[in-house]
């Protein structure tokens, strides 16, 4: 039974058929489990380079009898398509954005809220204890089943065009995710979101489709949408953490033993990241600010006055609220 769902794993994407053929005979020549993830980040960004370190540490814990074999920058596909490859099996673990999976998992547009942490010590209060821990299980019924979080930083918006305040935003078209949430943030801020992939965007940016976008210093600085918009707004709005996920079909057939290293590796690799990922972020500051963009630190209130209706909304949901009150009361 386990021989032939992990048969069908190596070999469900038929993009990649003949790389999954040659993939697929070693592992029955080496008998070692060999779980595909597939993530849309480059290979210079802190939470790639986590993965990487989760694979070696999974290799050591295993003494070489599980491993991942990692694919980036959209080889398999968008955040939203490779969480539907795990829902099926083709693919064995991803990583996307909370935002991205709170399409899956209703829970999690909690994240979405603007200025829901007081910092950066109160995020990681809250998700590395029991609202985290419950959060990362809350998708099983999807086939979904989250293994750590990854930092990722605060979001903040950039632009081809000044901005301080919110009335700066008016009529502007700025890039989100595919999350209501965002979507329903840039409203309230008086923008006009415009939902389009990570890997499109700097080609949109490009030709005018979109006037900006939303997301943290290293990936502004790593995708070189610098290289367009010159206006970087740190008003820190949301800090959405990725999550990494593995999909049911491949961790039911997991032994305990095997299960536990994985968990062991991914949770070390969030510790790891954790502390790569604030180098990243004082590295991308530098870097945007000497390639010409204008970094701006706006009065937080605000924007917090705009989206004020956002948590009127959401409270009106009493699981919800209880989630809210939660993550807010920790210490």
């Amino acid at each position: 039974m386990k021989q032939n769902r992990w048969k069908k794993y190596f070999f469900g994407s038929a993009s990649l058929l003949l790389l999954l053929t040659v993939v697929g005979c070693q592992e029955i020549i080496s008998d070692t489990k060999v779980i595909k993830l597939g993530h849309g980040l480059d290979t210079s960004h802190p939470v790639h380079k986590a993965m990487v370190y989760m694979k070696e540490r999974l290799h050591e814990k295993s003494g070489g009898s599980m491993s991942i074999d990692i694919y980036p920058n959209q080889q398999l596909g968008s955040e939203r398509e490779s969480l539907e490859l795990l829902q099926i099996g083709s693919l064995g673990m991803t990583k996307v954005s909370t935002g991205v999976l709170e399409n899956f998992v209703p829970k999690l547009r909690v994240f979405g809220l603007p200025f829901l942490f007081r910092d950066r010590e109160h995020r990681f209060s809250a998700l590395e204890g029991e609202i985290g821990e419950a959060l990362l299980d809350d998708g099983l019924d999807k086939r979904l089943k989250g293994l750590t979080f990854y930092d990722a930083g605060s979001r903040s918006f950039y632009t081809k065009t000044p901005i301080e305040t919110p009335e700066d935003l008016q009529g502007l078209k700025l890039r989100v995710m595919e999350s209501n949430t965002a979507i329903n943030m840039v409203k309230q801020l008086g923008g006009s979101p415009t939902p389009i992939s990570w890997g499109e965007l700097y080609t949109a940016l490009q030709q005018g489709i979109v006037d900006g976008a939303e997301n943290n210093l290293p990936s502004f600085y790593l995708s070189r949408h610098y290289e367009v918009c010159k206006y970087y707004l740190v008003d820190e709005h949301t800090a959405l953490p990725d999550i990494l996920l593995i999909s049911t079909l491949i961790w039911d057939e997991l032994s305990e033993q095997e299960r536990k290293w994985l968990k062991e590796a991914a949770r070390e690799s969030s510790e790891f990241e954790k502390v790569i990922w604030r180098e990243a972020e004082l590295e991308a500051l530098e870097a945007i600010q000497e390639a010409g963009v204008t970094v701006t630190y706006p009065d937080k209130d605000k924007f917090r006055e705009k989206v004020t209706a956002m948590y009127d909304e959401f409270s009106e949901d009493p699981e919800m609220k209880k989630l809210i009150d939660a993550i807010q009361s920790t210490k």
